[in-house]
């Protein structure tokens, strides 16, 4: 591999640590109702574990409900045990069709413990920046060790990743410092 070649692979990998930073923070429950909050949920549909919106429609009528309405009248009581069975701790209210789960307000507290998640979730998506960055680096020492590149273009590639690396920490800030925003705000 060349220099443009690990230049270009690390770029994606610290992209790819972003994307899994903001899933991380679209699961988290910010006291406002989003269709994120039920993705990682899986129902046990006939047999197979299958993710809630494969075999529902769900929406978000208001800033405070989500609904799911299961296309098989069948499925309806095993979106319910999901909900119920998932880390979330929200009740799911079943009328025979719909099923409605209300995202209760937060509370200060739970603000403050939330903001405490992200911003763990924030320092593992660094960490992984800098792994990638470390990896890079480690093959370009290898590369020059065995006089593919001169001292001097391993140098300048070196300040390439870390340029690289301190574009993606900025954005881990700069995402961090918007969810803590969101959820503070009330």
């Amino acid at each position: 591999m060349d220099i443009d070649g690990i230049l270009l692979d690390t770029e994606d990998r610290m992209e790819k640590a972003l994307a899994s930073l903001e899933r991380e923070f679209a699961k988290l429950r910010t006291g406002r109702a989003t269709t994120a909050l039920v993705d990682g949920i899986k129902a046990d549909y006939y047999g197979t574990p299958t993710p809630i919106s494969q075999m529902a429609s769900v929406a978000v009528p208001d800033s405070r409900t989500i609904t799911i309405q299961p296309w098989d009248k069948g499925g309806i009581s095993v979106v319910e045990k999901a909900i119920l069975k998932s880390d979330l701790g929200l009740t799911p209210i079943n009328d025979g069709r719909l099923i409605r789960i209300n995202i209760p307000p937060l509370t200060e507290e739970r603000r403050k413990e939330l903001v405490k998640i992200s911003r763990k979730y924030g320092e593992d998506a660094k960490v992984a920046i800098r792994n990638v960055r470390r990896d890079a680096n480690d093959s370009l020492k290898k590369l020059e060790k065995d006089k593919t590149i001169t001292e001097d273009e391993q140098k300048k590639a070196e300040a390439d990743v870390q340029k690289l690396t301190d574009r993606f920490v900025a954005e881990t800030d700069k995402k961090c410092a918007a969810k803590e925003k969101e959820i503070m705000d009330i």
